[in-house]
Formats: C-alpha cells, sequence, structure tokens
C-alpha cells in the first residue's frame, strides 16, 4: 500500500506534477516509477505536513479558464449555515440564539470562483463576540479583505425572544421574533446596515364590524365581525453611525399598530383582546400607514420598507399593501419576498 511519511517533499520520486486539459495536480508514485496500488483505507493518524497541504489542489486557482459566459457574478457564497451567537440587548446582557448566515461576496470575471470555506472561517474568528451591528460592520469588511472582493454582504437571521405580559391577568409570556442584521460593503463606499422584523398582530376588519352593528341595531340579530391574525414586515435601513436595536423596532410595530397577537391568556385577557381590537379596527391599507408614520419619525432609520399582510377569515385569499418612506434610489414598494420566511 502506497502511503506517505511527511519526509517526502514535492521533489520526491513519489511526486508527479501532470497537467492535463487545463488542469494541473501532484499524484503519488512508487518509487520504482510505476502507478500506486489504491486501497479503500482511513488513516486515522495522518496529519499533513506544509509540504504536503501546498501539492493539495484549489480548483479555485489551478484551472485556467471559466466554464459558461466569462462575466462577473454579483453575489456568491452560501447560506444556511448555522451557529450560536451571542446577541446584545438593550440591557447590556449577552442573550445567546441559534443564528442563521448568509455570507456573498462579489466575483469577478476571469476569476473561477471562491473559497467558500473561508466565509465560514472568517465567521468564526469572531463568534464569541457578543454580536451588534457593529460586529457585522467588521465582519463584512473582514469578508472583502479575505476573499479580496469588490462587494461583500452578510445577513445573520435569528428568532428573538421577548418577555410579553398579558393584558389584564398579570401572567407574562416569551414572544418570539423572526429578524435578521444585514450589512452591505460596495467598494469602499461605508457599510449599509439592515434590520428586518416579522411582527404579528391581529387585525379587526372596519367594514365587518359596521355591517355587524348595523344587523344588531336594525334586526335585532347577533352578528360577529371578521378579523385575522396578520404580519407586517419591516425593514430598515439604519443611518450612518446611528445605533438601533431590534427592539426598538419592535416597540415602533407596536405602538403603531396596537394589537399584538397575545402569548398567555386567561379569560380576562381575552375579553380585554376583544376591546382592544374593537378599539383599534384597521384595514391592511390603514396598518401600513401606521406603520410608515411611526417611523418615519425616527431620525436612526434612513430609509425603510413595509410590507403587510392580512390573512383573511371573509376570503380565500390575502389583503396585502407596501409602503416605503421614498428614498431616492432607496427601497421599492415590492411585495415579492414578503411570502418567504426570514429565518
Amino acid at each position: 500500500m502506497l502511503s506517505y511519511d511527511n519526509k517526502q517533499t514535492l521533489e520526491s520520486p513519489a511526486f508527479e506534477l501532470k497537467k492535463t486539459g487545463g488542469k494541473k495536480a501532484y499524484l503519488f508514485r512508487n518509487t520504482d516509477g510505476a502507478e500506486p496500488i489504491l486501497t479503500r483505507h482511513y488513516d486515522a493518524h495522518f496529519r499533513p505536513d506544509e509540504a504536503y497541504r501546498a501539492s493539495l489542489p484549489d480548483m479555485t486557482e489551478t484551472v485556467d479558464s471559466v466554464e459558461g459566459a466569462n462575466v462577473a457574478i454579483q453575489q456568491v457564497g452560501i447560506s444556511g449555515f448555522r451557529l450560536p451567537l451571542k446577541f446584545a440587548t438593550p440591557t447590556g446582557e449577552a442573550l445567546t440564539l441559534e443564528a442563521r448566515i448568509t455570507g456573498t461576496v462579489s466575483l469577478e470575471a476571469n476569476l473561477k470562483g471562491i473559497n467558500m470555506s473561508r466565509i465560514i472561517r472568517t465567521f468564526y474568528t469572531r463568534k464569541d463576540e457578543v454580536f451588534t451591528l457593529e460586529t457585522l460592520t467588521h465582519l463584512v469588511r473582514d469578508y472583502q479583505r479575505e476573499l479580496e472582493s469588490l462587494d461583500a454582504r452578510i445577513k445573520v437571521s435569528f428568532s428573538y425572544p421577548t418577555l410579553v405580559p398579558s393584558l389584564r391577568s398579570g401572567l407574562e409570556g416569551y414572544q418570539f421574533y423572526d429578524a435578521s442584521y444585514e450589512a452591505l460593503a460596495e467598494g469602499a463606499k461605508p457599510i449599509r446596515r439592515f434590520i428586518t422584523l416579522d411582527f404579528v398582530y391581529s387585525s379587526a376588519c372596519p367594514c365587518s364590524a359596521e355591517l355587524a352593528e348595523h344587523a344588531r341595531d336594525t334586526r335585532g340579530v347577533y352578528a360577529i365581525p371578521h378579523s385575522q391574525r396578520s404580519k407586517a414586515r419591516l425593514r430598515v435601513e439604519v443611518a450612518p453611525e446611528a445605533s438601533l436595536h431590534l427592539e426598538d423596532l419592535i416597540q415602533h410595530a407596536r405602538q403603531a399598530l396596537k394589537t399584538e397577537t397575545q402569548v398567555m391568556v386567561k379569560r380576562e385577557d381575552e375579553q380585554a383582546f376583544a376591546e382592544l381590537n374593537g378599539a383599534y379596527v384597521k384595514f391592511v391599507e390603514d396598518a401600513a400607514r401606521l406603520l410608515y408614520q411611526e417611523l418615519n419619525t425616527d431620525g436612526r432609520i434612513r430609509d425603510f420598507q413595509v410590507a403587510c399582510a392580512h390573512l383573511e377569515s371573509l376570503h380565500s385569499h390575502d389583503a396585502v399593501s407596501v409602503i416605503v418612506k421614498g428614498v431616492p434610489g432607496g427601497f421599492r414598494a415590492d411585495f415579492t419576498d414578503f411570502a418567504s420566511p426570514i429565518c
């Protein structure tokens, strides 16, 4: 059986450099020049030295030409690798959460590919830090430097728990918010930073409420207006040098919509929630405008997009609405990405 004892070098007869079809690689040969005898064997004790590592082929560098069109790729990288991260909270405590990472960079024409594992290794160099948007800013610059790319983008998705009190009973329970932090580096331009939040609330239809009251007043008929679970996705770009936490965005959504769904409920809480929905009936158009009004007052938010969906209990389809701040060259009112989850 052919073996490598860490004493041979690339000049040894045990190595031969072959180049075929534009590809080159070092192949083992026996000392007598014969083809090596290959066996199905895993050597758990083998440890490569520097010479051996140098002999390992790198297809991103050893291939002479690209496949397909010789054009630049705007984003290439990895998606869906996971690790626990310590997220900073407004109180200064660290909250360890499972994070899902997407990391991409640009690839110029004439370059075959990137070292995908280097993206993960770069992220792991900061895995023990308490994670903030500022951490992400440093990471995206690290990506640019390590992968020698013009542009780089990182998105960190997670589910963020917050303890929420019931309306009247004094109980409390954890509400979980699907969210993401994102950073974008375009050449030497300032880093752009984004926060995305899914906020779930109840929407009682104003039209249905009035029709139910009409049936009671005119004919003495008991009627129930329809309401439904609804979702708003808030995507904001944080202003340069500003500090904005996910909990700030959650508070904006609560203040604007009033009717967040409940976690722990007793009978008095359920009654209170019915009263709350009656006090804040809303069409999907109302929800979008209420959120616009709230976000537009925060100077830390440079730009925003709000997408709302009311999962109608009356109809077999959803009612949707999208609104943006209106920054030139900023977010567009596009609903197409709303159906896909953040996490």
